[in-house]
């Protein structure tokens, strides 16, 4: 493995708890929180349900095949390595800027609105004020050291699960009638799930929301990208893979069952987050404020991660050529400082496009984050398949893999497939259909930049070698 220059210069700080919490914290965030009504409210609950399950199988195969490239090449470049090493460097060149200008959108937009959730306690200091203030905290928290981000994202992400559990055994109390509803209502058991109740709109109206839950997935592939720093990646990646995905399914399953049962479908999610709802309904005492809190920690563990994933995603296409080779400086800790401020730079300016193109720019950054996730799963499933098919041709076995995926080449494949009929689902909804266009002319955009580029460097960009090590 070609990674002994990179082992030099990056702290490989992050333990075995790290990499599980940002994991497993990576997919616990506002799409359960806040998204999960909207879910239900359309898609019916046995329609909710079924559509969490669904993204969860598909979340699971995209492990799998992470996992097995990161054991076997754990850099943090993670599938932009993998995809130049394995497909070609112009799809590293691409899914790179693709999944960089994704989060780095994303970032800008957390600001935002964890300094509007602030407002709620504070409501006379501006928004603006706020975010500065996030955007501070984030910076610090990912400029002094990786070990710095870790035990903050560990802390994010304990926060998230210890509210979902309390949520589902409040929750299955107040089911049951071991907890009485403010309004003296009885225990609405699961009546709210029966007959038709279970799919009021239709199974059509679970492809309709597929979408929408599979983003709420989206940011298990962080655990690749932190791979490069992590102590002992042989260990702790499929660890990761092995518990992650089966908790994530309870925590989603259970929180969305509870939801179901105690909130009907047609009020899910319409005016607050449907946890609110449930703890306003049960008389918990201040319970928008403790949910605000939570919702606020959600969103500030998407920004730290994401300005940590799109941070070490750029520093390692600089590494190849494939960014501008002075981001690839790292600091005296061990933190690639100026790809941290071209990241943070480019997350503030999209933030402004929401106020200055909000038609135009702005659409076209939403669209290219839309589609970037699912983009990036096939790009890494397809990695998987291409890496798996040379290793068996050299001559290597299975038994000598230190993490396999199962069931080869089923698991990539599927894959590949289920997340190709996400973008036939959204070509078929009117409304999605602009996404569609500036997502993919997006992606042709960052095809034809890397032949562009790669004719004014003559050596070449995407060495496989220094994709190896970085």
């Amino acid at each position: 493995m070609a990674d002994g220059k990179e082992r030099l210069q990056l702290t490989r700080a992050l333990a075995s708890r790290h990499i599980f919490m940002l994991s497993l914290g990576g997919v616990i965030g506002t799409g359960l929180f806040m998204g999960s009504g909207v879910t239900i409210n359309q898609g019916g609950p046995a329609g909710a349900v079924l559509a969490y399950l669904v993204a969860g199988v598909l979340m699971y195969l995209v492990m799998v095949c992470l996992g097995e490239l990161s054991v076997q090449m754990p850099v943090s470049g993670s599938f932009q390595a993998h995809a130049t090493r394995f497909i070609g460097p112009a799809t590293g060149f691409m899914i790179g800027w693709v999944y960089w200008m994704s989060w780095a959108s994303t970032v800008g937009l957390e600001f935002t609105a964890a300094g509007m959730l602030m407002t709620r306690w504070f409501p006379e200091v501006p928004v603006w004020l706020w975010s500065g203030f996030f955007v501070v905290v984030l910076f610090s928290l990912n400029a002094l050291a990786t070990r710095a981000f870790g035990e903050a994202e560990y802390w994010f992400a304990g926060i998230k699960v210890a509210a979902i559990l309390v949520f589902i055994v409040v929750g299955g109390l107040v089911i049951f009638g071991g907890i009485e509803l403010k309004s003296g209502a009885p225990a609405p058991m699961f009546s709210n799930l029966d007959g038709e109740r279970l799919f009021p709109n239709g199974l059509s109206a679970v492809f309709a929301v597929m979408m929408t839950v599979v983003y709420a997935f989206q940011g298990c592939e962080i655990m690749g990208v932190a791979a490069g720093e992590t102590e002992r990646p042989e260990k702790s990646i499929p660890r990761a893979v092995r518990n992650v995905v089966f908790r994530v399914l309870i925590f989603y399953v259970l929180a969305i069952v509870v939801l179901s049962a105690i909130i009907p479908w047609q009020q899910a999610g319409l005016m607050e987050s449907p946890f609110v709802q449930v703890f306003d309904m049960v008389g918990i005492p201040y319970a928008a404020d403790l949910m605000n809190f939570v919702i606020l920690t959600a969103i500030l563990s998407v920004g730290n991660s994401g300005l940590y994933a799109s941070t070490r995603i750029l520093w390692a296409m600089s590494r190849t050529g494939m960014a501008p080779r002075g981001l690839s400086k790292l600091s005296a800790r061990g933190v690639p400082l100026y790809a941290l401020l071209i990241t943070l730079c480019f997350a503030l300016l999209s933030l402004l496009t929401s106020v200055v193109a909000a038609d135009t720019l702005f659409m076209v950054l939403m669209a290219v984050s839309g589609m970037s996730g699912t983009v990036t799963w096939i790009v890494i499933a397809y990695a998987q398949y291409r890496f798996r098919r040379e290793y068996m041709a050299s001559g290597g076995t299975v038994a000598e893999l230190k993490y396999a995926a199962p069931l080869f080449p089923l698991v990539p494949l599927a894959c590949i497939a289920v997340c190709c009929s996400l973008f036939v689902f959204l070509a078929l909804d009117p409304t999605q259909r602009p996404s569609l266009y500036w997502g993919f002319g997006f992606i042709a955009a960052c095809y034809l930049a890397y032949y562009v580029v790669r004719r004014r460097q003559p050596q070449g960009l995407g060495d496989p070698a220094l994709g190896r090590a970085g």
